[in-house]
């Protein structure tokens, strides 16, 4: 294939009657990657990866596809890792790819201007663990679900980009030497990665699980943190780095970057992965995000208005605030809440006028408070209910989720639950089903400030009051959570209809019924 010439004015390469070749912006050991207009869509950018024509063998093409085949799955799968969207063959036979056309750092490059702070370490280093824990958790090989292990987890390896919804969003890049775990399938017997960040038994050779990924990541956490390698080979030799790696006890991060003041937790964590024994690190990724998980919440930018005591304010009831610990939740302690965003929920949200005053109803609608648009649930209950659950807040237990649905039409639903167990001892929880229509500009909106905030509010009424707030809960997501709400928010715009709305709202209904089957009991328990 010839490469794009550079010239403005001069005709460029059409591959196969629809990507305008553009420019050579990336070479790799498999083949280069072009900058592309895709002209049966508008000219959009695009990128396309084009094998090299001396690695035409029936080997390398077999490789190359299976990596485009991997990115096309894990791309659905999650945001944080590119999207392939075609795979095909040039008119003189070569394979090429084409992904979404991606701008961003490497993290290489910014972790060697310095090392990242501790709030933004959390951020991406999250972010990564998702990327790796949608290849881990597999794609589909001829109806079996296959877990993926990168093999070449490293900065270079990592894109950063500006996003305008997410701020920075992760990409884990690069799959070409990846391997499909099979139960039939061979393992890999010779060594194949980047010697500098290969777990102990990638360098010897042996089979390789999802745990080898999780030592590739313990090294770039570590150097994210300090800009140092925690292991030093004698030499830059696969002799020097198979001793590092098997034998080298990792310096510990003070010696690597003196100044520098972590919690013990995130440092044991880190120094866990890099245990020489597969056994002895965190088995999957899912456990590192939820020991990064509390750290995040606690080190995020919203702390810092914490009120510093719980209370009842001048002018509104006592505020009832959950307490981020799991799906299901006490929520008797403010945390993470300003009281100015109470104070002006009680004092101006008024109930619509467009709403029966009179009758048991939910519904979402945001409102601008302090200077910034909440997404917030309405609900009007029976004043005895309300008086409980006032009165009896400690008792309060709560349970937040969504479900995403992007086709045959695309909905979402936003769950809450409010149980205690004076006002509700007698029935089950009271649940607030919200659908959202994500093909409508309300129900995109809703989904994208969900996603931004991280959190939302439940605003309780008394049955015919609707002149005044009588109740404020806040409902803070979990990271996880919160980073999936982010995914489906930009991937909608991909999403189309093939149906109407009510086919995927009974879907979805559905799938709620199980789910307070499912829930009740837990929430019903007695609160301690």
């Amino acid at each position: 294939m010839v490469p794009p010439m550079s010239t403005p004015d001069t005709k460029l390469e059409l591959l196969n009657d629809r990507y305008q070749m553009l420019d050579l912006i990336g070479k790799g050991a498999m083949g280069r990657v072009y900058k592309a207009r895709d002209m049966r869509l508008g000219g959009a950018h695009v990128a396309v990866k084009v094998l090299s024509k001396g690695l035409l063998s029936d080997k390398m093409c077999g490789r190359f596809r299976t990596e485009a085949s991997i990115c096309a799955q894990l791309g659905q799968k999650s945001i944080h890792i590119v999207r392939v969207s075609d795979y095909d063959f040039d008119s003189d036979g070569v394979p090429y790819y084409v992904m979404e056309y991606l701008q961003g750092d490497g993290l290489n490059e910014i972790v060697r201007k310095q090392p990242l702070e501790l709030r933004r370490f959390l951020a991406l280093a999250r972010q990564v663990c998702l990327g790796l824990q949608a290849a881990h958790q597999g794609i589909d090989v001829d109806g079996v679900l296959c877990p993926i292990i990168h093999r070449d987890i490293k900065p270079s390896n990592i894109l950063i980009m500006q996003d305008q919804s997410l701020g920075e969003l992760v990409k884990v890049l690069d799959f070409g030497i990846s391997k499909v775990l099979q139960e039939d399938g061979n393992q890999t017997s010779t060594f194949m990665g980047t010697m500098v960040y290969s777990s102990p038994e990638q360098m010897e050779g042996r089979e390789l699980d999802v745990r080898s990924d999780i030592y590739s990541l313990g090294i770039m956490m570590f150097e994210m943190l300090t800009g140092q390698i925690p292991l030093q080979a004698e030499t830059h030799t696969f002799a020097g780095w198979y001793r590092a790696h098997t034998t080298q006890v990792p310096r510990n991060f003070k010696s690597a970057h003196p100044s520098i003041h972590l919690p013990r937790a995130l440092e044991s964590l880190v120094l866990a992965c890099l245990a020489k024994e597969a056994r002895q690190r965190p088995q999957s990724v899912i456990e590192i995000l939820k020991q990064l998980e509390p750290l995040e919440e606690h080190y995020s930018i919203s702390r810092q208005s914490r009120p510093t005591s719980p209370g009842t304010t001048p002018t509104a009831p006592a505020t009832v605030v959950p307490r981020q610990t799991g799906a299901i939740e006490d929520s008797n302690l403010p945390d993470r809440l300003t009281l100015s965003v109470v104070n002006e929920l009680y004092q101006n949200a008024c109930w619509p006028r467009d709403k029966p005053t009179n009758q048991l109803i939910t519904f979402t609608r945001s409102l601008k408070i302090c200077e910034k648009r909440l997404p917030l649930v309405w609900a009007m209950l029976p004043e005895v209910e309300v008086q409980k659950l006032r009165d009896h807040a400690i008792f309060n237990r709560t349970y937040k989720n969504m479900i995403c649905l992007p086709s045959p039409h695309p909905m979402a639903l936003w769950v809450t639950a409010l149980y205690n167990r004076a006002g509700h001892s007698d029935r089950s929880a009271r649940w607030f089903p919200q659908y959202l229509d994500l093909a409508t500009d309300q129900g995109r909106d809703t989904l994208r400030l969900l996603g931004e905030r991280g959190r939302y509010h439940l605003l309780v009424f008394v049955q015919g009051q609707p002149e005044r707030c009588s109740l404020v809960i806040e409902m803070p997501f979990n990271a996880q959570l919160q980073s999936l709400i982010q995914e489906w928010s930009i991937l909608n715009a991909t999403w189309r209809s093939v149906s109407d709305a009510n086919t995927s709202k009974n879907i979805l209904k559905a799938e709620f019924d199980k789910m307070k089957a499912k829930i009740n009991p837990d929430l019903s328990r007695l609160t301690r």
